[in-house]
Parts: structure tokens; C-alpha cells; sequence
């Protein structure tokens, strides 16, 4: 089960405002041993958001989404929901009670809208002005303001998928290869690795060097600790027999 974000606004995407979700997102999974699996950038338009869930779906992803929920005749990712699960969008009798606690009649004729969901959603209860978002499914909807986003997706971590938390998580060990070695002249080394030991990720990131720093390749590998500390020293070991290399441990087992 992969975990992806939306981030979801024509702000984002013409550059009015900058995407704060992303790395928050990841800082909030990394507390829970968690780790997100994609990221997706979209504007107001209802199709475009509302294919972006059915492929979601069909994958049985989790999926956290930012954006779009508002009042104003822009925020289309309700409806893109319902688009989504085939289901009509209809008042939510305990998302409009709270909202007509919390503003009385100024919740009237506007505020209301925002208890609109997909029929059958659940509530995600809003700390700061207590206008609810919603979760079909594994899809859960929280507004794009930060300070509401962001506790918000906690509860949805916290409340729904208690199950995901990893007391074990994933660690990465990391090393740079300093000299004239291409990536292409150690993909036989890379290759081995990854068939010697499953279940570890290896990445690769080459860089040209500049005045400060001579070409190099950073190289991680990702895994249980164990199996990824084995197949770090296994694979810096076979780094260490190139003489065109010198080897700099950035993150050691």
C-alpha cells in the first residue's frame, strides 16, 4: 500500500503561491516510520482531479490531498471525489451542525456549502474553525491553509491508519565515490547488489563537480537496517578494488 499526496490549486501551478505540503508531508510520515510514495501537483479542474483518484484508487494507494475544498465556485475537489467513487455530492448533517455552531447565522447562505461532501464520506475534524474536511475510502481531503492542512492530516495518520506505523522504519546509508568513474562503469556492481540483496532500494546521484568539489556519485542504499547495512559494506567494498575511485562515508551502519 503506497502513501501519495495531492497537492491540488491553479495557485500552485502558476507560481501565485509555493507548495508547503510536500515537505511537511514527509517530515509527518518520517515521525511515523512512514514514507510517501508519490507526490502530484494538480489545478482546479475537476476531470484532471478526479482521474488522478480513480488511477489512485485502482493502485490501492492511500492518498492524502491538500486543496480545493472551499467554498468558492473554483474549489472542484468535492465534486471531482464524487466524480470518482460514482456517488452524488449531498449535505452532511453533523459537517453542517458543527458549522452552524461555530458561526451561527453567518453560516448562512455560503459557509454551509463547505458540508458538502461525496455521500457516504467521513468527517476529518478541523482543529482551527472547525469546518470539517472528508476522507472516501482511502482518499482523505483537508483545505490547502497550512495551519489547517497540517494537524489535520496528523489525526488522518493517527486515527485511520495506526496500522501503517513502522517502529522498524526503512534506514539509509550513504557514501560519495570522488573520481573519474561514470555511473555506467559500475552498473554491473549496482546491479549485483540489488540482485544479491532484495529488498533493499539503491540510488544513484552523479554530479560533474564544480570549482569547490571534483566529480562524484553519491550513492544510498535503503532497506530494513540490517539487510541494508550488509549490502552497504558489501557494496562500498567493491567501490573500495576501483583505483579510479576514492570513497568519502557520508552515513554509515
Amino acid at each position: 500500500m503506497g502513501i501519495g499526496l495531492f497537492i491540488i490549486g491553479d495557485e500552485i501551478l502558476s507560481g501565485k503561491r509555493q507548495d508547503k505540503h510536500l515537505s511537511k508531508v514527509i517530515e509527518l510520515l518520517r515521525e511515523r516510520g512512514m514514507a510517501l510514495s508519490w507526490a502530484q501537483c494538480l489545478g482546479d479542474d475537476e476531470v484532471q482531479i478526479s482521474e488522478a483518484i480513480v488511477a489512485s484508487r485502482q493502485r490501492g494507494d492511500v492518498v492524502l490531498s491538500c486543496g480545493g475544498i472551499g467554498a468558492t465556485p473554483d474549489d472542484r475537489t468535492r465534486q471531482a471525489a464524487a466524480r470518482a467513487f460514482a456517488v452524488p455530492v449531498v449535505r452532511h448533517a453533523e459537517a453542517e451542525a458543527t458549522i452552524v455552531d461555530q458561526y451561527g447565522d453567518k453560516a448562512f447562505p455560503h459557509r454551509v456549502l463547505m458540508a458538502d461532501f461525496p455521500e457516504g464520506a467521513g468527517l476529518i475534524p478541523n482543529p482551527v474553525n472547525r469546518v470539517a474536511g472528508f476522507y472516501v475510502g482511502d482518499h482523505n481531503f483537508v483545505p490547502g491553509f497550512p495551519e489547517m492542512a497540517w494537524p489535520m492530516l496528523e489525526w488522518v495518520l493517527d486515527a485511520r491508519y495506526p496500522q501503517l506505523r513502522n517502529v522498524d522504519p526503512p534506514v539509509e546509508f550513504s557514501l560519495r565515490a570522488v573520481g573519474t568513474a561514470a555511473e555506467g562503469d559500475l552498473l554491473d556492481l549496482m546491479e549485483q547488489t540489488l540482485a544479491a540483496y532484495p529488498g533493499i532500494a539503491l540510488s544513484s546521484l552523479p554530479s560533474r563537480g564544480d570549482a569547490t568539489r571534483q566529480r562524484h556519485i553519491e550513492f544510498g542504499i535503503k532497506g530494513p537496517r540490517v539487510l541494508a547495512a550488509t549490502a552497504f559494506q558489501s557494496f562500498r567494498a567493491g567501490l573500495a578494488l576501483r583505483s579510479d575511485l576514492t570513497i568519502e562515508d557520508l552515513r554509515l551502519p
